[in-house]
């Protein structure tokens, strides 16, 4: 979801759930005991896009006029493909069924009305039907949920382990159940629709009152839908996906959904039992066992029986949608769950508020969060001339204790396209933050779907605008469709800058799942360095090491200027080496191309380094 300025509104909601400060860590080196053996690498794919060959891109296009991918279109190929990129998960993004502008009353589905819907082709983050898949992504919409586990088995079979959304805080506006298992009732069944808020309702009311469609544009384009009147039926109105109490929302609310109530009252205060003290040192073992015999709000039960539902099916995770407007003794009580089920669950939370990072990894059990107001941030200010990349040692030293769980990325359905005007510019400026996001930390990385062959959403796909490819719409994605190629995934018709591109993504990603530096441990060598007055002010430097393996990185932001430097090695880290005097060769682990000598002498070191506009070094020390 598009979340703009309601993201700190999100923010500041979340901090009623606890006042945890951020711990102040002043760091050189970060040393992981409990690193993993190799790193992580996401592709995140927009499924509905993936496998579109269309490349009409009318803005509003119906499915017909623009097309639309299939689970179908992730073939042995296409997925072996994506696997010899040097990925380890695939996230699949968009496959609960979600309300869409699309008439599939033969499959027993009811049609959306447009005025809640964002978009012809829906919200992925508005869900209809939790128990069940989108039908346009199915080649049979009756075969569908068949389609998608034949995905998974595909998936698996290909060595890749996957992960899908689960959208806790809000649902669409018309959710129908139409495949819940025996026993499990709809969301708002049993609600006591007469009060604002009762612990075990699953939303929140505004009594005695009609939900009106909030005034804007005249969805689709103004074309002629019978459903589009100017009236949706709800009565009475609910609470906003974001969590406005308005009967109308306003056109920038999340007024496709409603918001889910956790137990939370109005008044920010909670209505269930809270994590004793000292939980945030506990097993999710513990957390597991001390939930068993507690009385908890309905919707908590609702989304861990979704959960289970689809580890059960072989969902190898999930990514969970403004995870910190929901708290996190929900969290708790669901990622134990989880993990009793499957202990290597991958369980990936957007959270914004740094404030909370320590809560939603240690009391909510989280394996990972987005990394997105600290480095991602940082290197799209660096990128854009507005700031410095000295403040990123900082913001590595800074999470010292936590950095393993932030997940990095440059790209995703929510973000402007890297390579977009908006951002980098062009894929080849983004090439200096990827190397960096990549191998700074022993966190995963992710990259989105054609973000390795220079996409930058440039299509005004309709309720979608250009710097974004469009989640809303159908809409074909050229850059990506240029190696897709027709089906055959072989990169057929992409430019030659284009294939040099996908090139050094694959160099660098297969890197950093081979490297075991890279799960080790890290010190900026950036503050020494800058005490030269030739190096020049938008390089930025780092070592890693491990036990076998010791790496200097170097990368140039400047699009323009090139360098030529000696890059000072200071004496702790030759020490921490245990490197002798003499001289040790560097050679560089993208294109093995790039070679020169690391002299140590009076226990430090230095290396001549020639570095062009745009460009990295990885030099292991032989």
């Amino acid at each position: 979801m598009i979340k703009s300025k309601f993201v700190a509104a999100g923010m500041a909601a979340a901090m009623l759930f606890s006042g945890c400060k951020t711990k102040d860590l002043k760091m050189s080196e970060v040393k992981k005991e409990d690193s993993k053996d190799h790193k992580i690498v996401v592709y995140q794919v927009f499924t509905r896009l993936f496998g579109n060959k269309n490349k009409t891109n009318k803005p509003w296009g119906t499915i017909e006029e623009n097309g639309v991918g299939k689970f179908n279109d992730f073939t042995d190929k296409a997925l072996h493909e994506i696997k010899d990129l040097g990925v380890t998960y695939i996230w699949y993004t968009g496959v609960p069924h979600h309300a869409l502008v699309r008439d599939y009353t033969a499959y027993g589905i009811s049609n959306d009305d447009p005025e809640v819907v964002k978009g012809r082709a829906g919200s992925p983050y508005a869900v209809k039907d939790y128990y069940n898949v989108n039908p346009d992504l199915a080649v049979n919409p009756a075969n569908r949920l068949q389609e998608f586990e034949d995905l998974i088995a595909r998936t698996h079979k290909a060595g890749l382990k996957l992960i899908i959304d689960i959208v806790p805080n809000h649902i669409a506006r018309k959710y129908e159940g139409k495949n819940n298992p025996e026993g499990v009732k709809d969301f708002g069944a049993d609600d006591d629709v007469n009060v604002e808020y009762k612990r075990d309702n699953n939303f929140y009311y505004i009594p005695n009152s009609h939900f009106e469609i909030p005034d804007g544009d005249i969805p689709l384009n103004g074309e002629k839908n019978e459903l589009v009147d100017g009236v949706f039926d709800e009565n009475p109105a609910k609470w906003t996906g974001n969590g406005s109490r308005k009967v109308k929302p306003d056109q920038n609310d999340w007024y496709e959904t409603v918001k889910v109530n956790y137990g939370i009252r109005p008044d920010g205060s909670k209505d269930f039992p809270e994590l004793p003290a000292g939980f945030d040192q506990k097993s999710y073992q513990e957390h597991f066992i001390f939930w068993q015999d507690k009385d908890i709000p309905d919707s908590w039960k609702k989304f861990k029986d979704i959960a289970i539902y689809w580890t059960a099916k072989g969902v190898d995770g999930f990514r969970y949608d403004m995870a910190e407007m929901v708290p996190y003794e929900f969290w708790s009580y669901m990622n134990s769950a989880i993990k009793t089920k499957n202990p290597d669950a991958f369980l990936l939370a957007e959270v914004y508020n740094p404030n909370e990072y320590r809560n939603y990894i240690r009391l909510g059990k989280m394996d990972y969060l987005y990394d997105k107001v600290e480095t991602y941030d940082k290197l799209k200010d660096i990128i854009r001339g507005k700031s410095s990349p000295d403040d990123l040692s900082n913001i590595q030293n800074g999470m010292v204790d936590i950095e393993h769980h932030m997940l990095h990325f440059l790209d995703n359905h929510d973000e402007q396209r890297l390579a977009s005007p908006e951002f980098a510019g062009t894929p080849e400026r983004g090439k200096p933050l990827m190397v960096v996001s990549a191998t700074i930390s022993t966190s995963p990385t992710m990259i989105y779907f054609g973000q390795e062959v220079g996409e930058a959403g440039n299509e005004d796909a309709g309720f979608g605008k250009r710097s974004r490819t469009s989640i809303f719409d159908y809409i074909g994605v050229p850059n990506h469709q240029r190696w897709m190629n027709e089906g055959k995934f072989d990169g057929g018709q992409l430019s030659e800058s284009e294939k040099e591109l996908r090139d050094f993504y694959k160099r660098l990603l297969n890197f950093t799942i081979k490297s075991k530096a890279l799960t080790g441990s890290f010190a900026e060598i950036q503050s020494v360095n800058r005490q030269n007055h030739n190096y020049d002010p938008l390089l930025y430097s780092f070592v890693r090491w491990s036990s076998n393996q010791k790496l200097i990185v170097i990368t140039n932001f400047s699009s323009e200027r090139e360098s030529e430097i000696e890059l000072k090695i200071p004496a702790e880290i030759i020490s921490k080496w245990n490197l002798k005097e003499g001289s040790y060769v560097l050679v560089d682990q993208l294109y093995q191309k790039s070679k020169t000598y690391l002299y140590v002498k009076n226990g430090e070191g230095a290396a001549q380094i020639k570095i062009k506009p745009s460009e990295s070094f990885i030099y292991e020390v032989n």
